[in-house]
């Protein structure tokens, strides 16, 4: 499991903290706690969490070659000329094979402001990708929509 782990608890003494960290929590905080604290260790966690994370260089689907290092796709050995945005959803989508990725994730790890974006605004980024990469955009073999909840990369 590759999941952080924060560590809530009212035991505060330092065996109980050693033993918690010792068993591979990635923090511990004592209650009571402010919410402002807790906020900050969880971005810290995260922050050290995603820079342990070994991205493969590239992902085959089908005829599909994404190299994530360049920024890259290929169909057939042919390069698809993809927009930032577009490469952002592929990428995303590709390395959660399988996985639902819903708006919400989608539209912070693009925009990356945290504000909320309308779901039709990605709709009609990845209708975009869909005519450059599907083989038949009504019939997708690849970016699956999940009504209401986001979308679905299927390596096939």
């Amino acid at each position: 499991m590759n999941s952080p782990i924060l560590i809530l608890s009212v035991r505060g003494n330092e065996s109980d903290k050693v033993q918690a960290l010792d068993l591979g929590a990635d923090d511990y905080l004592t209650k009571p706690f402010q919410a402002g604290e807790l906020l900050a260790r969880i971005r810290a966690i995260l922050r050290r969490a995603e820079s342990r994370i070994i991205q493969p260089p590239e992902i085959v689907a089908g005829d599909l070659t994404i190299n994530l290092a360049k920024r890259q796709l290929l169909r057939q050995e042919q390069e698809i000329s993809l927009t930032r945005t577009e490469f952002e959803i592929l990428s995303l989508l590709a390395q959660n094979i399988d996985c639902v990725v819903t708006y919400r994730m989608l539209s912070e790890r693009i925009w990356d402001d945290r504000e909320e974006r309308d779901p039709s605004l990605l709709r009609v980024h990845v209708s975009n990708l869909r005519k450059k990469i599907e083989p038949d955009p009504s019939l997708p073999r690849y970016i699956h929509t999940e009504p209401g909840v986001g979308f679905r990369f299927s390596a096939q």
